[in-house]
């Protein structure tokens, strides 16, 4: 199957999108993801939806710490409903998919907020 993400950018913003979580950076998280899917925003396709996912995890992180948990429903909203693309694209990106996905849990468990 062929992809429209770039192997190796991906590569490199997860590594980053990763380290940002971690350091309660997110809104840094969301623009580095950013970078990858605005060019492809348009697209009809389920890793690109994938990555939007993402951005929006970043994002309700984000208004969690400015103390907006209310306002981050609905991007974690968009993220819980598409998350379980992680398990349905046919990528060579899966691992990275992966990735972000557990670190994504693991910052919304220590940020005590939200449900899946």
């Amino acid at each position: 199957m062929q992809t429209l993400i770039d192997y190796e950018q991906l590569s490199q913003q997860t590594a980053i999108y990763k380290d940002l979580l971690t350091n309660d950076l997110f809104f840094e998280a969301h623009e580095t993801l950013e970078e990858l899917w605005f060019p492809l925003r348009f697209e009809k396709d389920d890793e690109v939806r994938l990555i939007r996912a993402y951005i929006n995890a970043a994002v309700s992180f984000e208004l969690v710490k400015r103390g907006r948990e209310k306002s981050g429903l609905k991007p974690w909203g968009f993220f819980t409903k598409h998350f379980h693309l992680i398990h349905e694209v046919e990528s060579k990106h899966q691992s990275f998919y992966e990735e972000i996905y557990e670190h994504i849990l693991k910052t919304q468990k220590r940020l005590a907020c939200f449900r899946l």
